[in-house]
């Protein structure tokens, strides 16, 4: 298995290179140059399987025989051993052919953690193995940053910058990073958008000097091993509700295209997928694109689901390399002029090869506490505000009623305890995993919009700690 660069100019690598690489040498992002195909027959093979067992033997062939099969099996043992359900992704049937699978059972109680928990692993398992030492840079929204230093914190190979956007984070995701105290961690609040802190990272790794100077690696959903790591609950979803008969729809709340682009993935693997739909906030450039063919960025708007407040949708990258035929070339020039001028427009043919699998809808905020509310009524079940956008969206895009439809829900309600009681008059229950947090001191850096500043700061924390 090789990896290459969805902007075409980067060498070719293997899963262990690409794993500390995370952005391509020339911008782009790595996409497998094959697929691993399963058949229904090896699909339905993995039924019965826990969950375990199961990620293992899909995400498999990605490794390309960069890891032993048994030393990867005891990774992923390990990254699922301490959630709170022994079932991983446990799901729950509401009626009329709905599912709900919950993906907020790992230590930061987001789905990140599904992922993060291994790619941590894994990080330590490579670096070890060739006595080498990475400096972790990443842009997060809300859950991503979190999981990532819930991932990294205490490892001995690995130093952690996690950026976010100042003021525009919950309470909750906040204190999730900032009061965790292990020495390899930083937390910097940039004074802009959650778009702003990404194009810092990718600014980051575009300085040679300084990305080759500190060792640069990401974890944040441009690293492959991310994508790779998120496949498996979409197969384990299917097959627990009944095996591979018919095809399943499935509805994701989407901000960086990073979870539903997984999805994409497990059906270029083989899996039966009928339909993938998106649910978007008022930042909605996804559903708009998917809708018309045109990206346009706009501004970001803040909103009660802040993981979704993003204008430009690192992953979607992943997707256009197949829409235009896997010509980097053609990839490198649409990005380049959605950075320049705002707008991506596809050509009809391309864009229509996205109709028959991916659908979108969104809802702004008076619409998310209204379905809130709505699934409260009829289900009892509190569902987070990123996690019912999917959810609705689901609903209103679903194009048969005869294919079962699984939302994916991901992230714990109480981390949102105010859009909560704003939506239906009272908070979810507080799992002991939050309820820690209040008497925790916090630590985390307020810097400007501005990649010398940010860089000047990893510099100098890194240097600080050397001489410590």
């Amino acid at each position: 298995m090789r990896y290459i660069s969805t902007r075409g100019e980067a060498p070719a690598l293997a899963f262990d290179d690409v794993l500390l690489a995370g952005l391509a040498s020339d911008g782009g992002l790595y996409v497998p140059e094959a697929w691993p195909l399963f058949s229904l027959a090896e699909l339905r093979a993995l039924s019965g399987l826990a969950y375990p067992e199961l990620a293992c033997r899909v995400m498999l062939p990605f490794l390309g025989g960069a890891i032993a099969e048994g030393e990867f099996a005891s990774l992923v043992r390990e990254a699922y051993a301490g959630f709170d359900d022994e079932r991983v992704v446990p799901l729950k049937r509401l009626g009329q052919g709905e599912c709900l699978m919950e993906l907020f059972h790992g230590p930061t109680l987001a789905f990140k953690d599904l992922a993060l928990q291994l790619v941590g692993r894994l990080f330590d398992h490579v670096l070890e193995r060739r006595g080498e030492r990475v400096t972790i840079v990443g842009a997060t929204s809300g859950d991503t940053g979190s999981a990532a230093i819930a991932a990294c914190q205490g490892r001995a190979s690995i130093d952690i910058f996690i950026l976010h956007p100042h003021g525009r984070v919950s309470e909750i995701q906040r204190r999730q990073m900032t009061t965790v105290a292990a020495e390899n961690v930083w937390n910097i609040a940039i004074e802009g958008s959650f778009d702003d802190c990404q194009d810092l990272v990718k600014g980051m790794f575009n300085d040679r000097p300084f990305r080759e100077g500190l060792r640069l690696s990401a974890v944040n959903s441009i690293n492959w091993a991310r994508i790779m790591a998120q496949i498996p609950y979409y197969i384990w979803a299917a097959l627990s509700l009944g095996g591979l008969e018919r095809s399943i729809a499935f509805a994701v709340p989407t901000g960086n295209f990073g979870n539903v682009y997984a999805g994409y993935a497990a059906r270029e693997m083989g899996l039966p997928v009928a339909q993938l739909i998106i649910g978007s906030n008022r930042n909605d450039i996804l559903t708009r694109f998917f809708e018309s063919g045109v990206m346009e960025i706009r501004a970001v708007e803040p909103t009660l689901s802040p993981s979704m407040d993003i204008q430009v949708s690192s992953n979607f990258e992943r997707l256009l390399f197949d829409l235009l035929g896997r010509d980097g070339s053609r990839v490198k020039e649409a990005m380049a002029n959605l950075r320049k001028e705002g707008h991506l427009e596809l050509a009809r043919a391309d864009w229509q090869k996205t109709r028959p699998l991916f659908s979108s809808a969104m809802l702004d905020d008076e619409a998310t506490l209204r379905a809130i509310a709505q699934v409260m009524r009829e289900t009892g079940e509190f569902l987070d505000p990123h996690s019912v956008i999917g959810l609705v969206a689901g609903r209103r895009m679903r194009r048969d009623q005869s294919v079962p439809l699984v939302a994916l829900l991901t992230a714990h309600p109480a981390k949102f305890p105010d859009a909560i009681a704003r939506a239906i008059g009272r908070v979810p229950p507080v799992p002991a995993r939050l309820q820690a947090l209040a008497g925790l001191e916090e630590k985390y850096t307020i810097l400007p919009n501005s990649l010398s500043e940010v860089e000047g700061f990893v510099r100098a924390a890194l240097a600080k700690r050397n001489q410590g």
